[in-house]
């Protein structure tokens, strides 16, 4: 809409004098924070050279490659600590009434991982770029919701990992660790569980933190309950489709020689994802009575974790004890209020 690229434009005026409109030793006018913002975003959504930019918007395509990189990191830095946030209080709150609607109390979202081509990465790293995809690529790491909000993003390992490897590098539980995120309990089948899962597919390990379907389901309770989780799931994978359809620059292989460039243009690309969706968020099916926007909470004061409770934390959620009793218990829980629906 208008008022989002107003609003991101104002953003990039106010921050970064390199978008503002400039006068040369003549008086002349030089180009204005519309140009330079209009060729950033069409060379992000459109997949489109600088060469071909160059005369939409009557600028140089150097100068037009250098308004979407400057224009990237200025996304990052001005709207990043608001749309690359944690969850709040509030936002845990809707984000667990909504999935406990579905089916899933205690959910937080749905966890997976991306991959990025990497056309123009040096020839001395591709043995390290290359994976099962048998090309270069970068990895993207997400958690995402129902209304396709993505609330976590890690980009950057190289594409010879797995999301397992990507998970040991991830700092997605590094706040859950040290005590500084907000507190999530729940019952299910009438047992206690006091931390949040993410729904995830079968390479996940088996960890407190994670629900995974159930492979080979025997039984109508465990075929019903593979089916929700195996739907739910599919959060993040319609959250990847729509990020990389607004922004086909994702879509397609990357032609930068610059790693720290790629970080910058994806992680903007998941910012301007974030306010797309709230923008155009439908409150009828997924706010069920909870303001979006929230608001203004105060940070959460808890004291840092102590070491102990350091590694017992990580103790706790690496066990697969509570991994399989919350996948039973979520099995009769979905069979108890779903069932053959």
């Amino acid at each position: 809409a208008r008022h989002v690229f107003n609003r991101i434009r104002e953003g990039m005026v106010a921050h970064d004098p390199y978008f503002e409109c400039k006068t040369d030793a003549l008086g002349k006018l030089g180009f204005s924070s519309y140009q330079k913002c209009t060729a950033a975003i069409r060379m992000l959504a459109y997949v489109i050279p600088g060469d071909l930019v160059d005369e939409y918007v009557r600028m140089s395509e150097t100068t037009c490659l250098m308004s979407m990189y400057k224009f990237c990191q200025a996304v990052t830095e001005v709207f990043g600590p608001k749309y690359l946030r944690q969850p709040t209080a509030a936002d845990t709150e809707k984000l667990l009434a909504t999935n406990a609607a579905r089916g899933f109390p205690g959910m937080l979202g749905s966890i997976d991982c991306m991959h990025w081509e990497w056309k123009n990465c040096p020839f001395a790293w591709q043995g390290q770029y290359k994976g099962h995809v048998k090309a270069c690529t970068i990895i993207l790491e997400a958690v995402a919701s129902q209304d396709l909000w993505i609330w976590h993003s890690f980009f950057g390992m190289a594409g010879s990992h797995n999301d397992i490897n990507v998970l040991q590098r991830s700092p997605v539980f590094a706040r859950l660790a040290e005590g500084h995120t907000p507190p999530v309990n729940f019952e299910i089948n009438d047992h206690q569980y006091n931390k949040g899962y993410y729904l995830a597919d079968g390479i996940y390990p088996r960890w407190s933190t994670f629900v995974k379907t159930i492979s080979k389901p025997q039984g109508e309770k465990r075929k019903r309950f593979s089916q929700m989780q195996e739907s739910a799931r599919k959060d993040v994978e319609r959250a990847f489709g729509v990020l990389q359809s607004r922004w086909g620059i994702v879509r397609n292989p990357a032609l930068s020689w610059d790693e720290t460039k790629l970080w910058e243009v994806m992680t903007a690309c998941v910012i301007m994802h974030n306010m797309i969706v709230e923008d155009e968020h439908v409150e009828s099916i997924f706010d069920q009575g909870f303001d979006y926007q929230g608001e203004n909470i105060e940070p959460l004061h808890q004291d840092p974790a102590t070491f102990e409770q350091f590694v017992q934390f990580h103790h706790e959620m690496r066990d697969w004890h509570t991994h399989l009793n919350l996948q039973n218990d979520l099995v009769e829980h979905v069979w108890d209020h779903i069932g053959n629906q």
